[in-house]
């Protein structure tokens, strides 16, 4: 079975990682997608890989106009949107705060905060006149726990994640499904650079603890099925056994 054939999905930060990997894996599953990045090329390679049902759009999400724009181009182009996958997200600064530059820090929350923000208000009015839609965005430990070198990441997390719950509580009663995906540490770009860094824990973690990013995408797709609705509202960790059990994924 196809659990996503006619719908549309718009997966930011769909250039590399968990996003790449999450447009794979829904075109796999029936769905129209949709490629946001900054990166036009990378994008553009994995909506050829994909075929006819992929569209690339370069757009900067932390800018409202790109992400309006990119919004009614993707419904033009597919006639609808059923899903947004809030993925993009930067890591850097790390640093100390003190050591921290300003506008690396600003840069951070524009990104990981008002991008989340700028999808959801892009999408919202679409989803709201079709009856219902799925929004889901991708958290993290660092939105409930502070980690030394990572305060605008955390700040931003957390912030993403009471902005996630603000959508549900508005949202639930007009058809619309949030959640939010806390996946763990996974083996992406992002981990390289953290790793780099030597800064907390999670820095010296092996490479092998890190899960691939073809997890979160099946985790992405489960949530974007009936199956999960017991969740609506609420953020999932695929750190807990039991929900990796339900998704069928294991570590062997």
């Amino acid at each position: 079975m196809d659990p996503l054939r006619g719908k549309t999905a718009i997966v930011t930060g769909a250039s590399r990682g968990i996003g790449a990997a999450t447009a794979r894996h829904f075109a796999a599953s029936g769905a129209n997608v949709v490629l946001l990045a900054r990166t036009r090329p990378a994008i553009e390679e994995i909506a050829r890989e994909i075929g006819s049902r992929a569209l690339a759009i370069s757009a900067d999400t932390s800018r409202w106009p790109d992400m309006e724009a990119a919004v009614e181009k993707a419904a033009r182009h597919f006639g609808k949107v059923d899903i947004l996958i809030n993925n993009a997200a930067v890591i850097e600064p790390i640093a100390p705060i003190e050591q921290t530059d300003p506008e690396a820090w600003s840069r951070a929350i524009d990104i990981n905060l008002k991008g989340v923000y700028h999808g959801i208000r892009a999408v919202l009015p679409r989803m709201i006149v079709a009856g219902g839609g799925t929004i889901i965005t991708i958290s993290s430990g660092a939105a409930h726990n502070p980690l030394e070198g990572w305060s605008a990441y955390c700040a931003s997390k957390a912030g993403a994640a009471m902005l996630t719950a603000c959508t549900d509580r508005e949202g639930r009663g007009r058809g619309l499904r949030v959640m939010g995906l806390s996946p763990g540490t996974v083996a992406t770009d992002m981990q390289k650079k953290i790793r780099k860094s030597g800064i907390n824990p999670v820095s010296r973690l092996d490479w092998s603890e890190h899960i691939p990013p073809e997890w979160p995408a099946r985790a992405l797709l489960w949530m974007c099925t009936p199956d999960a609705d017991e969740f609506l509202g609420q953020e999932i960790s695929l750190r807990d056994p039991d929900i990796r059990r339900r998704m069928g994924l294991s570590d062997d």
